[in-house]
């Protein structure tokens, strides 16, 4: 290509590193922005003095040959190592390594907070707290959860059809350092209150001590999202103590609110695009509640870009 197009990549998770490398594999220039301090979205990781948990996504399969050979290149390079059984696969050290691997070399701003997106002829400009304005980009793809993509084209005057059937569950998640020793590396009672306890410290790659994370249902998370977080540690660790059959005792606890955690409703379809305007979305909202739905949302979304401005896809 003899002039090098820009896009702009809107959130930092599996959907727009696996679209940003793609596009930078044929030859774009792809800007990520993203609101956290580090890339990675819901597969994420909290470290507290010393203690490291994987709070948001615990693990990764592939059901399709893309995500399969993309997992496996990650596992003979160190990124991905086996957990749990099952086909099961998890980032090395951290849940968040995969999407790092994708976005090394590619530039990406962490910690800014997308206000709005605004087009002036055929390039776009996007804006960020509290007055940036960043561009210009041939395109824009955004890979926020779906209630964020509508939030944001509806403050900058644009729709893509469809976004709204996708919907969300919201998940709380307990993070806890014990003194007790838990021999079980995954447990899934799914059964109110609790909906999985993963043993991060079970984990390749990770630090020693006993740590778990419990994740609620999604059914008790919604009934109970909006009640502090002393009052969610005080509800879910005697459940979680009962379904491992020991005192947990902990040394820290802490929760995290998930408001869109996992997909319900998914849209059927890889992504959304419109060709007239250069804007599209996606994420695991498109093609259900798996990271690798993300994966191939966002390289979908990647091919509809290429294929548009005219790059190999």
């Amino acid at each position: 290509m003899s002039d090098r197009q820009s896009v702009a990549i809107l959130g930092g998770g599996m959907a727009g590193a696996a679209a940003a490398r793609k596009l930078a594999e044929a030859g774009l220039t792809a800007q990520v922005f993203d609101k956290g301090r580090a890339v990675g979205g819901r597969m994420a990781t909290r470290r507290h003095d010393g203690l490291q948990f994987d709070h948001g996504a615990q693990f990764m399969r592939a059901h399709g040959p893309a995500f399969a050979a993309q997992l496996a290149d990650w596992e003979r390079r160190g990124v991905v190592a086996p957990w749990a059984g099952g086909g099961r696969r998890v980032g090395m050290p951290d849940m968040k390594a995969p999407v790092r691997d994708l976005l090394a070399g590619l530039p990406v701003a962490s910690a800014v907070t997308v206000t709005r997106i605004r087009r002036t002829g055929a390039v776009w400009q996007v804006e960020t707290a509290p007055d940036a304005v960043h561009g210009p980009f041939d395109a824009v793809a955004i890979t926020f959860p779906a209630p964020q993509v509508i939030a944001l084209l509806d403050g900058s005057g644009f729709a893509l059809s469809g976004i709204a059937r996708a919907s969300y569950a919201p998940c709380w998640s307990l993070m806890i350092a014990t003194d007790a020793a838990v021999a079980e590396a995954l447990v899934e009672p799914r059964t109110d209150p609790i909906g999985l306890i993963a043993g991060d410290s079970s984990k390749p790659g990770r630090p020693g001590g006993n740590r778990l994370t419990v994740h609620a249902t999604e059914e008790w998370s919604r009934r109970h999202l909006e009640e502090p977080h002393d009052a969610i540690i005080a509800a879910l660790l005697p459940a979680a103590e009962h379904h491992l059959g020991i005192a947990l005792k902990p040394t820290y606890a802490a929760a995290h609110r998930w408001r869109y955690a996992q997909v319900e409703c998914s849209l059927g379809m890889p992504c959304l695009y419109d060709p007239a305007l250069r804007l599209g979305a996606g994420g695991d909202w498109c093609l259900g509640a798996r990271i690798e739905a993300a994966y191939d949302s966002g390289s979908a979304l990647a091919a509809a870009l290429l294929a548009d401005l005219g790059a190999p896809a």
